[in-house]
Formats: structure tokens, sequence, C-alpha cells
């Protein structure tokens, strides 16, 4: 199969989709791989490396989307991309279509295979593609609102350990999934009180057992919610319906019960956000305020580390890539249940419920296009 590697071009995405290391498993399994100049630039890998690994490289982006039958990606195409993507051709990438309407109508229209990172699932119902990346943005929640909880960021002033003769901060932590568990480790681990909610008594048993003690676990539900925001000044949520839009459990109205200089970090943003008040926000522009308190809503936290991500990412994603190239998409889909489900988007069908459920679109079962 022929393979492209687009660099990036997201607000400050500094991922790449393949490492070099992957070009030489693809190699071996004796695939075509065109990956475009400087495209691990930002994860700390050359254009020698890829050279070396096997690759071709060209100049543009818009060379390697002409060339390739798949694209691998990292972030899901802007605006400026969809106008070279071809019919048939196989997307893999995370898409978040329950997020973007336009981004959902562009796909449909160019008829464009999109199977997502986001909702690839193992029959025990984890999410292999998301979970490197949910633990990155989880640790990365709690140094991020740390960094805005100080004064001249626009926080409230605390440091969250506290020290001797002061106390801690609170943390309220909304989920108890990948992200929320690596959030409450963090904060904990930084010696803030951390407060862990979830809708699963099974889960909150587990994160019960395993947490250090200035972790509680609480039944999420609204009244819990609206009393623990009032003494909660680091708001993290993490929660997360695989391909459909995240509920809004923070609704306008708490933030008046809120301490001015609260922070709230909403890695939910992807799937629309966690927080009523929630927009996409950049690594360039980050936060915003509404009611006295900050928001940081930025929609690709992994991407200000990417080496880190970057490796973390193709550890996980790699192993379904060399099957969809060493198959082809129809053959692998139709042979593993995992990739599968992350099919969303088929030659202008919707085949993902969640996303035809969250813009009011046809769907079609899967099965009718393998």
């Amino acid at each position: 199969m022929i393979i492209g590697v687009p660099k990036e071009i997201k607000n400050n995405e500094n991922r790449v989709a393949v490492t070099p290391a992957g070009i030489t498993e693809f190699r071996k399994h004796g695939h075509t791989i065109y990956v475009q100049t400087e495209a691990g630039k930002g994860s700390g890998f050359s254009d020698e490396q890829y050279t070396e690994a096997g690759a071709t490289i060209l100049s543009t982006i818009e060379e390697v989307y002409a060339i390739a039958e798949m694209i691998i990606k990292v972030k899901e195409p802007i605006e400026s991309e969809y106008a070279l993507i071809k019919e048939d051709q196989l997307l893999f990438t995370y898409f978040h279509f329950a997020s973007s309407e336009p981004l959902t109508n562009a796909m449909i229209e160019r008829k464009a295979v999109c199977l997502a990172y986001e909702t690839v699932e193992r029959t025990d119902r984890s999410l292999p593609l998301l979970i490197p990346m949910s633990e990155v943005a989880g640790r990365m929640a709690v140094q991020e609102g740390a960094k805005y909880l100080e004064k001249p960021m626009g926080g409230f002033g605390i440091l969250l350990g506290g020290v001797a003769g002061v106390k801690p901060a609170n943390v309220l932590v909304l989920g108890g999934g990948i992200v929320g568990t690596q959030a409450a480790k963090m904060a904990a681990g930084l010696g803030a009180n951390v407060t862990i909610v979830d809708i699963s008594l099974a889960r909150l048993r587990y994160l019960e057992d395993i947490m250090p003690a200035n972790v509680d676990t609480v039944m999420s539900n609204e009244y819990n919610i609206r009393d623990l925001v009032k003494s909660s000044i680091l708001i993290i949520g993490g929660v997360l319906i695989p391909g459909a839009k995240a509920p809004s459990l923070i609704t306008r109205d708490m933030l008046k019960l809120m301490k001015p200089g609260t922070v709230m970090v909403d890695v939910a943003i992807d799937q629309g956000g966690c927080f009523e008040t929630s927009h996409a926000t950049t690594h360039e522009d980050p936060i915003y305020e509404v009611d006295g308190v900050v928001h940081y809503c930025v929609a690709n936290m992994p991407g200000a580390v990417p080496y880190t991500s970057t490796l973390a990412l193709t550890n996980a994603t790699l192993p379904y890539a060399l099957l969809l190239a060493n198959k082809g998409w129809k053959e692998a889909c139709a042979s593993n249940e995992e990739l599968k489900k992350g099919l969303n988007v088929v030659n202008g069908k919707i085949v993902f419920k969640g996303v035809s459920d969250a813009w009011n679109l046809p769907y079609t079962e899967v099965s009718e296009v393998l």
C-alpha cells in the first residue's frame, strides 16, 4: 500500500503520526511511505532519519495527499486540507466528528473512508488508541491547572500542595476514566486534596482501592457537583462517551458558586466539552475567563509535549495501521472487530451512531459498507 504522512498543520500541533521506527516496520511488510518534509521535526525526528528508515520525503502536503492510498495523521483534517482528500482514500487519525459539524459534512462530501482512532474499541470496551493520549492529557491537566492558578496567570493564587501551616488546595475531577485517574494521581502527588466523581459505583470502588489517602470518591450527580464546586479551586473535566458529544456537567449558573480565580480544565473539549461555557482554544491562546472563572480548553493538549505524545501514540497505532496496510481497510475491518468500530464515515455515509445522532444525519449500518 502507498502510505502518506503529512505534517500536522493545526495550531501548535507538533506530533507526527509515524516515527522512523514505524517506517521500518511498514517497509518490512513491503509498503511504500511518503513523508512530508519536516513532519517529524516538532517531535525530534529529522528528514534524514525518515530517509534512512526507507521513507521518501515530499516537499508539500498536496503531494502527500495526491499519491497516498492511506493517510495517517494525528489530528483531524482542517479546512485547508478538505479539498486534498480523494474519494475512497483511507484516513486513519483522530476525528472527533461529534464536536464538528463542518468536518463531518466535509468528509461526507469527499466520500473518504474515515477510521477514527478514538472509537477503535476492544471487547472490554477500552479504547486502545485513545488511552495513551488520555494518559498524557490527564497528567497535563494538573500541570496546566497549577500554572493558571498562579495569580500572574489570572488564577486564585494558590499552591496545590500548600505548605506547613497552610492547607492544600481542593481539586475536583469529573470522570473516573483514564483522564480522571491520571489527573487525580498527579494532583494527589502534588499534595492537593482531590475528589473524583463518576457515575459507576464499580469504578469508584476500584479507585478507592488504588488511590492514595488524599483522594476521595463521590457519586456523580448534579447535587453533589453543585456542592463540590463551591470549595474546589481546580476542576478537571475528563468525561467521555465514545464517539458522542460529552455531557455538560458544569452549567453556567454553577460558575457563580465558585471562587473568583478558580481554574477549569476541559479535557473533553475534543468531544464538545463537559462545561457549558467551554469552547475550544489553542496553545497559542489557551485560556479565557467567564464570570471570574479561568477556562483552559486546548483541544490538542498532548501536542505541547510532542516527543512523549508521539512515542506513546505510535506505540498504540502502529499494529492497527499495519493491519490496514497489509489487508486493506475492508478486509481488515471485516476481520477485526476493534478496527470495525473505528469506522465513522465511509464513502459519504455515516456508519457510527454517535456521529449521526450528534448532527441528526442519516445512519448506515457498518455491515452495509463492508
